[in-house]
């Protein structure tokens, strides 16, 4: 066995408990998503239609079920910063620096944690899914858990690189909802791009979430995937390489301590 891999595990199952342990990050993390689905789906309940897509008469409620999914991943996983926060003032991180082990040890157990926990959240938002007509048999769900896991470890991997530099919850939280809220309703979760401003799609291209919503769509819903939105093969690639820079930019901030952390 690769001797970091020990350490890494048990950070990856501290993650997970620590986190059902805290009943109100729990009740948060299902409870917003549901909140927005239900406000937005009623409130665009008459007036939305999917124009251009298979699913062309379909409620929003219904078309917008992978975004609040999406939603659910988001601030999930990066919110699993806070525990690295916490640890850094606990002491424990200090402890976790000076162990015989590679920094990717506790990388690796973070980031798992973080898009487990992630992933366990989306799949109870997923659960709704047959309540609003969508479909979901095996080779659906199997693909759809896959991308909710890659789409997971890459926006954990933001909260870590973002967390790692933050001096306290508070900044990380005021940073992290000025980013995290613009990058959900520019991916494509509430409103498709076909009818947004030029402008408004440019931005929506370059976000890493739009991907990550777009592939939640075409293995969940594919009859909702509208004409402007990216192919499965381009979603996936950009999902990947996102989860891919930010597992980098984790590794090289946890090789480089703060002084915070050393003392």
């Amino acid at each position: 066995m690769n001797p970091w891999l020990p350490a890494a595990l048990a950070l990856w199952r501290r993650e997970i408990v620590r986190f059902f342990r805290q009943r109100g990050r729990v009740i948060g993390a299902i409870g917003t998503p549901l909140m927005f689905w239900a406000v937005f789906g009623f409130g665009f309940f008459e007036s939305f239609r999917a124009e251009g897509t298979a699913a062309g008469g379909v409620g929003y409620q219904a078309w917008s079920l992978p975004g609040i999914v999406a939603m659910t991943l988001l601030f999930t996983a990066v919110f699993s910063g806070f525990s690295l926060i916490e640890d850094r003032k606990e002491g424990f991180l200090q402890g976790v620096l000076v162990a015989p082990v590679s920094p990717a040890a506790m990388v690796v157990g973070k980031l798992l944690g973080g898009a487990t926990v992630a992933v366990a959240q989306g799949l109870l938002i997923l659960a709704l899914a047959p309540l609003v007509g969508i479909p979901l048999d095996a080779s659906r769900l199997t693909a759809t858990f896959c991308v909710m896991a890659l789409t997971a470890l890459g926006l954990t991997g933001l909260g870590f690189a973002a967390a790692w530099r933050s001096g306290s919850i508070q900044g990380f939280h005021g940073v992290m909802n000025l980013l995290l809220m613009p990058m959900w309703l520019l991916s494509g979760a509430v409103f498709p791009a076909s009818g947004a401003h030029g402008a408004v799609r440019a931005i929506m291209a370059a976000n890493p979430m739009t991907y990550g919503v777009a592939a939640l769509r075409r293995v969940m819903w594919p009859e909702s995937v509208g004409p402007d939105a990216p192919g499965l093969v381009l979603a996936l690639s950009v999902t990947a390489a996102f989860a891919a820079l930010t597992f980098v930019l984790s590794l090289a901030a946890a090789r480089r301590p703060t002084a915070g952390d050393l003392h």
